[in-house]
């Protein structure tokens, strides 16, 4: 019901990290963690979008107050904060884990063409 918030807060980290660094993002051999960090910008922001239309069809998420259907029940903020650290950091720390992973894989894979 709340698992989108993790990987929400990482995407908007992710936007103010690219914003504050555009020049480094864009300059020639720069970090490939930075060179590519508007990918995993679009990874969060995407994976984000897909899960609250998610919870949205499947009724955890309203358009009225308080939002959050669990937030209505008895001991719903527990369980909400429980979903967050239990499904929803996982699931952004793996999606940033394979990102990293790409980015370092795709990065070599750029020089070793470069050098040929």
């Amino acid at each position: 019901m709340s698992c989108f918030i993790a990987p929400l807060v990482a995407a908007v980290a992710t936007t103010a990290i690219r914003k504050t660094r555009a020049k480094a993002v864009k300059a020639p051999g720069s970090s490939p963690f930075l060179h590519h960090l508007p990918d995993l910008e679009k990874m969060l922001w995407g994976g984000t979008l897909m899960l609250i239309v998610d919870h949205v069809i499947n009724g955890e998420l309203t358009w009225a107050f308080p939002f959050f259907t669990a937030l209505g029940e008895s001991g719903g903020a527990s369980l909400m904060l429980r979903e967050i650290l239990t499904v929803g950091v996982p699931m952004a720390l793996i999606l940033i884990a394979a990102w990293a992973v790409w980015a370092v894989a795709k990065d070599r894979k750029v020089s070793k063409q470069l050098n040929n």
